[in-house]
This record gives C-alpha cells, structure tokens and sequence, in this order.
C-alpha cells in the first residue's frame, strides 16, 4: 500500500504532485476522483490522504468522514481555493489534520506532507511500540539529506568523512553505510581513536607480533584485519596522533602495512570511514592534522545535523527510546504527555540524541506513573522550562500569521501590530501601578505618545490622580 493517496480532479495538480512526491522519494498513489480512493480503501488505508474538496461525485468531505470514521488514525490535508474557506471550516471540523489553499507552493506542500507522514507514524509507535524501528530515525529535512547520502553511497566503497558535534549519532550513520553497501556480510569494526594512548592504539590498528613490546605474549591482529573484507570505523580521527596520522595515510595510499614489530606487509582489502566532532580544516591549518590525510579521508562528507537542528524529530526519537528502554526492562512503556514532548522539542540538548536517549531512560526508572508529567523530568530540564517558554510567543505569532496569509487576509502588520502594543502597555501599566510615566519609561515611550496609544487602543486606565 502506496503511503500517500493524491485525490483531485485536475490532472496538473496530480502530476505535479507525483513528480514531487517521487523526487523527494516518498511512495505514493494518485486516483481522479473520491471514488475512487474509497473503492482502494477496500483493500487498505495510506499514511497520509491529500485530497480536493470539489469534485464530480463524491466529493472531499464525504472522502474525508468516510476515512475518519473507518481509519481514525489517517491524517487527512484538504486542498481547497480561497473561495471554499467554510469547506475548508467544515473540513476541520469532520477532522481533517490540515488545509492546503490553492494556488500552493510544491516545497511547503511536500513539507506538510512529511509533518503528516510523521504524525502517522507517531500513532503506529504509540499502538504498537514492540515493532522494531529503523536505526536512524527521523523526518527532519536535515536528516532527509544524510538518508539521501547513505542511499547514494550504497553501491559505492569510497571514503566517508562524517562530521557533526557528540552525540550526534555518527557512528550510526557509518553502521547504516556499511549495512547498506556490498561488504554488508563482512565485519564492521568501530574503534575511538581518542579514548587509547599511542602507542596500545597503534597496536590496536594494526596488530603487533609476538615480542614486539614488553607484554606482547603473541601475536595479535589488529582492527584492520578484522576488518578484512569490510568496514573500519574510525570516530574521533581528529584526535589521532601525528605518528598514526603518518602510518595511516600509508595505509590508504598504498593499501598495505606492518603490524607492530612485523616484517611482512599485510594488504588491507577495508573500507575507511571517519568521524570527527572536530573542525578539520581548522585542526589542518594550525599544523596539528595533516593536510595530505585530510584530503585522503574527506572524499565523501556526511554531515550529521545537531538535536537543536532537527527539533521536530523529538517526539518521535523520545517515544522510541521510552520504548526501547522499556523493552530492556521488561516493563511497559511510558507515555509522555502532550505538554512534555513539546517541552523536550523546545530545548537545545546539547548532548543531542545520546542526551536524549539518557534522558528517556531515566525517565523509564524513575517516573512514578505510566504517564510522564512536566514535574517527573530531572531538575536541570525542568530549569529549562522558562527559557523555552520565552520563545513560546514567537512561534505562537508566526503561526497566527500563517493562519491569516491562509485566510487571505490583508493589512496583518496593522492589526497585529494594535494587538502587540496593547499588550505591551497594559502590562505595563499593571506593573507600574497604572503610573503612565513609569510605564513609559519601562517601554522606552515618551509620556505624550503611551497617553495618545491609550486613547487609540481603547485601554482603560487609572484617573488621572493615579497617574
């Protein structure tokens, strides 16, 4: 079953859709008419319905009860002209997730249409949290581009350099590469370089012989011959040593090398892939990383997106791990409420997922309740709580001013405007006392202008032996 049903009338608005939907890689199915969508809803229901509201038969409407009323859990977007706004009225109240006014923009079309997409997947989740999950998850466009990539490079060995800050999910990315490529059957083997002294991790690159070094018992291989056939993940290359800077670069220009203390050159038949949260070029130009090296690694870059990047991805990762921790636990998932998954989508994470996945398994072991609350989170992301809220008004403007473009409305700076300075001085007049010069002064007025705004606005206030 294709996720996304287009139903219109008008051919070029299915076309363009189609053509849309299949550069963005999303499957999908296109019908002319209402009734035809219900007849394929016989044999199953889409992820996502997009659908005209005028047109020959059936029309949108009676297509879109018809959905809410035998699948519930269909997002529904109803394209509609300006001139049907109280089809459009109706349309939300039978349900429907979203209207798209006509004339629209493919880009914020397509974008609707993946907010619907993760919608109805964060529904499946909720239903059914035991059915295993992709890796890497997510919808944000930021992460459409690092699939984009993983599916590019599928047929490809080249070198891939994945940047992004800690916590990021780097080394998931390199496993999803590795898993998707034709050395899928042979190792993968992950090493940091970062976190071994020099001289155990060139023994753990590159193996050592018997005697090489006080406490070589015998001769051990090292990760590239583990890897033999595969996958080398390096993570951390930014912090390697200069000497293994030098003795890796060996290794890809010429495709072989020694073990420690060893005479025999091994071929390496390995696939590098590296990750750094460090910025590369400018560890190059300081002297500390070397510049040949670079070049050699950074053939392909992925760059995985900060948490802060991708906030609406939140809910979705943040149900997955209560769900995946709970699995480990052998206990029933938790649910966040409405109003603590928007909170986790206003805050930064500056550990990002991993900070996230911690988070949620704490919250797994220590909520008391099988429904987690704003007062169950840890102190430090509960601090956090005014800070987001701050911001709160700004997305609450943008999306009444979206609202009114939608309505068609003209003369939205004005009205908007009357409505911000209203609130601004009656605030302030509270605060004050009602004391218009000290309001004044607190929003950087002159005395005779918040006098003229009062009368303007219609704002009661004191007598003027309160002032």
């Amino acid at each position: 079953m294709k996720p996304v049903w287009i139903v219109d009338d008008d051919r070029s608005i299915r076309w363009v859709f189609e053509k849309a939907l299949s550069r963005e890689g999303i499957a999908h199915a296109s019908f002319g008419s209402a009734q035809e969508a219900l007849d394929a809803l016989r044999d199953g229901a889409p992820n996502v319905l997009v659908s005209d509201i005028r047109m020959p038969g059936p029309s949108g409407l009676e297509l879109l009860q018809t959905v809410k009323r035998d699948h519930p859990e269909v997002p529904v977007i109803v394209m509609t002209a300006y001139s049907d706004l109280e089809s459009a009225v109706a349309a939300f109240q039978g349900g429907a997730y979203e209207y798209l006014p006509k004339p629209f923009d493919v880009d914020q079309a397509i974008e609707l249409i993946r907010r619907a997409l993760e919608e109805s997947q964060r529904e499946a989740a909720s239903l059914e949290p035991d059915v295993a999950l992709p890796e890497i998850l997510g919808q944000a466009p930021a992460m459409q581009e690092v699939f984009r990539a993983i599916g590019r490079l599928a047929h490809s060995s080249a070198t891939v350099l994945i940047t992004g800050e800690s916590g990021s999910g780097k080394e998931l990315v390199a496993r999803a590469l590795h898993r998707h490529s034709a050395r899928a059957a042979k190792p993968f083997v992950a090493i940091n370089t970062a976190a071994m002294p020099k001289d155990l991790l060139e023994s753990e690159l590159f193996g050592h012989e018997r005697g090489s070094f006080t406490g070589a018992q015998q001769q051990r291989r090292g990760r590239f011959e583990q890897a033999e056939g595969g996958t080398l993940f390096l993570d951390e290359i930014g912090d390697m040593p200069a000497e293994l800077q030098t003795r890796l670069l060996r290794v890809l220009s010429d495709g072989s090398f020694y073990r420690v203390g060893g005479h025999q050159q091994i071929k390496a038949n390995v696939r590098i892939i590296a990750a750094t949260h460090q910025d590369l070029e400018t560890r190059v130009r300081d002297g500390s990383f070397r510049e040949d090296l670079y070049h050699r690694l950074n053939v392909i870059r992925i760059r995985m997106p900060a948490l802060r990047e991708r906030s609406e991805d939140i809910p979705l990762l943040a149900r997955h791990f209560l769900a995946r921790s709970a699995k480990q636990l052998g206990i029933e998932p938790k649910r966040p409420s409405d109003a603590v998954v928007e909170h986790l989508a206003r805050l930064d994470f500056p550990g990002n997922v991993r900070q996230l996945e911690n988070l949620c398994h704490w919250l797994t072991v220590m909520a008391p309740g099988q429904t987690i609350d704003l007062g169950d989170l840890p102190a430090e992301f509960r601090a956090q709580t005014a800070t987001a809220a701050a911001a709160d008004w700004l997305e609450a403007l943008g999306q009444e001013v979206e609202r009114r473009l939608a309505r068609g409305e003209t003369g939205i700076l004005e009205a908007l405007g009357r409505q911000f300075e209203r609130s601004l001085i009656v605030r302030a007049l509270a605060h004050s006392g009602g004391r218009r010069i000290e309001a004044a002064n607190l929003l950087g007025m002159g005395r005779n202008t918040i006098t003229r705004k009062i009368q303007e606005l219609g704002i009661e206030s004191p007598a003027e032996g309160e002032k």
